[in-house]
C-alpha cells in the first residue's frame, strides 16, 4: 500500500471512535430574531422561490454574503464568498402525450396529472419512438448481493418501467437483503435512472406509489415540471437515457393490462431474488419534447470562522439555500414555491449559528459555513463541493447538515437520520443530555432520508456528517401529535406553494434544536479527536484511506 509509513504514523487518526469523550460545551442563547428575520426574508415572494440561475438566486447570494459578513465570518474560498457550480437549466416544452401502442388498447397519458418526464441530456430535442417496453422490477443491479434485475435481458433502446424503493421495503424491521424497511441507495430514484442509463435504456419510467416513494403525486408533479437543473458535463450527458420520468400507479396498471400482464403479480414477483425482467407484450412507447437550454454558474456560499489553535482542521455546517422557484399553481393561483421550511430555515440557521459561534470566540478548529445550491435538483451543489472540496476531506473533521427545521413544539427527542453510523452520535448524545432529551431512530426509514440531503455527498467522500430532524415525541401530545404535525407538513406544504413563512409559528422547538446543532459543531471544533464511521459502515474504508496521508 502506498504511504505505508504515513499510514502507520496516522493509525491514531484512523481510530474507529474517538478515544476521549467530547469536550464540555455550554448551550448558548440562540439569536432567534436573526433566525426569524432571515427565514422571513429568504422565503418572501421577492425571492421567487430561490431557484438557481434566476433573479432569486442573485438576491439570495447578496443577502447571505451580507449576513455572513455581519455575523463576523470571513470569505471561505481563497478570499471569495463563492464557489462556482456549473449547471445547465433545462425546461421541457411542447411535451407530447406519453403513448403506448401495440397492446390490447392504445393508451395516451397527459403530461402533469398522469405522467411527468424530463432528461439529463443537454440537447434541444428528445424523441423516443416505438420503443419496446420492459418491466425490470426494482431496476437494481447489486453484484455484492447477487441481485440483478437486468440479468438475461437487453434493454438497449427500450423503455424500462421500474418500481420505487427496495424489494424488501415492506419488511417490518430494518433487516434483510436491502436493510428491510430502511431504504438503501438502490431504492432511490436517482440510482434507478443511473442504472437504466448504464444498461442502455432509451427511457426510464418509475411507477409512483405514495408509501414507498414517501410523497404524493403532487410532489412529483411540482418537482418535475418547469425548469430543471443538471450538472454541466463535457459530453452533455449523452450517456444518459433520453427520457426519465414517473407514471401514476393506475396508469401503470392499465399499461400492463394492455400488454397482457398483471401489475400486482409482477410487482410481487419482483420482490424475490432471481426475478427476470418481463417484456410488456408487444407494447411500444413514444414520447417527445423540446428543451430550452441555459448554461449558468450557480454558487455555493462559503464563510469561515478561523480556528485559534488548529485552523487547518475544519468542521462544517451545511444547508441548501435553493428551492423550486416558480412551480405548479395552487388552487388559489399561487405559483411560487417559497420553501420557507425547506430550506429557508436551514439557511437562516447558518447565519444564526455563525453569530452564536462568533460571540463565543474562535474555537480551536475552524468552523466552515456552507450554503449549497441545487439540492432540490439532486444534491448538485454539495456533490460539486464533495468532488471539488475547498477544504481537503482529509482535513475535515466532520460536520452537521440542516435541512428543513420543522415548526413543531418542543420534543423529548430528536430523530437521527442514519443513527449508529459514526462516532458523531456520542457528540449528539452529550449535547442532548444537557436538555434532558434523547436521540431516536427514524420512524420511517423506508423513506430514504439519508440519501436525500446534502450530508450524503460529503459522506460519500468519507467525511462524517450528522443529520437529524425535529423530534417526533412531543412534550405535549407525545408521538401521536408529532406524527400528525409531520403528516400535515408533508401533505399540505412540502414542495408546494404553501410552504410559506407564518408570523404565528411556534419557534420554541427550533430554538432547542439549534442549541444542539451549535453544541455538536462546537464540540467538534474544540476537540482534538477525529470521529470515524463505525466498523463495517459503507463509508468507513473511504475515510480511512483519506486520512492515511494526513499529518
Amino acid at each position: 500500500m502506498r504511504f505505508a509509513l504515513l499510514a502507520l504514523l496516522g493509525l491514531a487518526a484512523c481510530n474507529p471512535q474517538s478515544s476521549a469523550p467530547p469536550p464540555e460545551v455550554e448551550l448558548p442563547a440562540i439569536p432567534m430574531d436573526t433566525m426569524k428575520e432571515a427565514t422571513r426574508v429568504l422565503s418572501s415572494d421577492e425571492f421567487e422561490g430561490r431557484a438557481p440561475g434566476t433573479p432569486g438566486e442573485k438576491k439570495t447570494l447578496d443577502y447571505l454574503v451580507q449576513q455572513f459578513q455581519k455575523a463576523g465570518l470571513q470569505p471561505g474560498n481563497n478570499g471569495s464568498w463563492f464557489q462556482d457550480v456549473p449547471l445547465v437549466a433545462i425546461t421541457a416544452k411542447n411535451v407530447s402525450a406519453l403513448t403506448f401502442t401495440g397492446g390490447s388498447q392504445p393508451i395516451s397519458l397527459n403530461y402533469g396529472p398522469e405522467f411527468v418526464a424530463g432528461t439529463y441530456r443537454v440537447t434541444p430535442k428528445i424523441a423516443v419512438k416505438d420503443s419496446d417496453v420492459v418491466f425490470v422490477g426494482y431496476g437494481i443491479n447489486a453484484p455484492e448481493k447477487g441481485w440483478n434485475d437486468y440479468a438475461g435481458v437487453d434493454v438497449k433502446g427500450k423503455t424500462v418501467v421500474i418500481l420505487i424503493n427496495d424489494p424488501d421495503w415492506q419488511t417490518a424491521e430494518a433487516k434483510g437483503e436491502f436493510n428491510g424497511r430502511a431504504m438503501t441507495y438502490y431504492g432511490r430514484w436517482t440510482y434507478k435512472y443511473e442504472e437504466a442509463a448504464r444498461q442502455g435504456a432509451a427511457a426510464a419510467i418509475i411507477v409512483h406509489q405514495t408509501e414507498p416513494a414517501a410523497y404524493g403525486w403532487n410532489v412529483v408533479q411540482s418537482s418535475w415540471t418547469g425548469e430543471q437543473q443538471v450538472a454541466d458535463a463535457a459530453n452533455g450527458h449523452a450517456d444518459q437515457s433520453a427520457a426519465i420520468g414517473w407514471i401514476q400507479l393506475d396508469k401503470a396498471k392499465l399499461l400492463f393490462a394492455s400488454g397482457g400482464q398483471d401489475f400486482d403479480k409482477l410487482a410481487a414477483a419482483a420482490k424475490t431474488k432471481g426475478f427476470k425482467a418481463v417484456p410488456i407484450g408487444s407494447v411500444k412507447a413514444s414520447l417527445s419534447f423540446d428543451n430550452d437550454i441555459r448554461k449558468h454558474a450557480s454558487k455555493n456560499v462559503i464563510g469561515i470562522l478561523p480556528g485559534a489553535k488548529r485552523p487547518e482542521e475544519y468542521v462544517l455546517y451545511t444547508a441548501h439555500w435553493d428551492h423550486l422557484g416558480r412551480c405548479e399553481k395552487a388552487p388559489d393561483g399561487d405559483d411560487i414555491c417559497n420553501g420557507a421550511i425547506d430550506n429557508a430555515t436551514g439557511t437562516a440557521a447558518l447565519i444564526a449559528l455563525a453569530q452564536a459561534n462568533k460571540a463565543a470566540g474562535a474555537p480551536d478548529r475552524s468552523l466552515v459555513f456552507i450554503a449549497v445550491t441545487a439540492e432540490e435538483s439532486g444534491l448538485l451543489g454539495s456533490k460539486y463541493y464533495g468532488d471539488n472540496p475547498v477544504f481537503l476531506h482529509a482535513k475535515t473533521v466532520g460536520g452537521v447538515n440542516m435541512d428543513a427545521l420543522n415548526m413543531t413544539p418542543p420534543a423529548k427527542n430528536v430523530i437521527v437520520v442514519g443513527k449508529g453510523k459514526s462516532g458523531l452520535d456520542a457528540y449528539l448524545d452529550r449535547a442532548l443530555a444537557k436538555q434532558g432529551r434523547t436521540a431516536g431512530m427514524e420512524p420511517t426509514p423506508e423513506k430514504g432520508f439519508y440519501y436525500r440531503s446534502d450530508h450524503f455527498m460529503l459522506a460519500k467522500h468519507g467525511v462524517p456528517m450528522l443529520y437529524f430532524d425535529a423530534g417526533d415525541d412531543l412534550i405535549e401530545g407525545g408521538k401521536s401529535a408529532g406524527k400528525a404535525a409531520a403528516m400535515d407538513y408533508e401533505k399540505n406544504r412540502y414542495h408546494g406553494p404553501k410552504d410559506q413563512y407564518d408570523p404565528a409559528w411556534n419557534w420554541s422547538g427550533v430554538e432547542k434544536d439549534l442549541q444542539i446543532y451549535y453544541a455538536v459543531g462546537r464540540m467538534l471544533a474544540m476537540s482534538a479527536e477525529w470521529p470515524n464511521w463505525v466498523d463495517g459502515d459503507e463509508f468507513r474504508g473511504i475515510r480511512d484511506k483519506s486520512r492515511e496521508g494526513a499529518k
